[in-house]
């Protein structure tokens, strides 16, 4: 049986800035910025992120945009 989240890279960042259409620059712990999206529920259950919050980000294993599934 293959596990749900088998590979997934999840690290914790600060968001740095905010922009448009739910996109948000977030600083990683290892000192990174990577441009982060909302997740489909934080969407649905409209969760506020704003500056200067501690939020868990999944990080595309290609290289890409980060997604971020939950605020501190």
């Amino acid at each position: 049986m293959i596990e749900k989240n088998e590979g997934v890279i999840t690290k914790i960042g600060i968001v740095t800035e905010a922009l448009p259409s739910t996109l948000f620059r977030v600083k990683l712990d290892s000192q990174e910025e990577i441009l982060a999206y909302l997740s489909g529920k934080m969407r649905l259950n409209r969760i506020k992120v704003l500056l200067g919050d501690k939020v868990d980000v999944v990080i595309d294993p290609y290289g890409g945009k980060g997604r971020i599934v939950k605020r501190f």
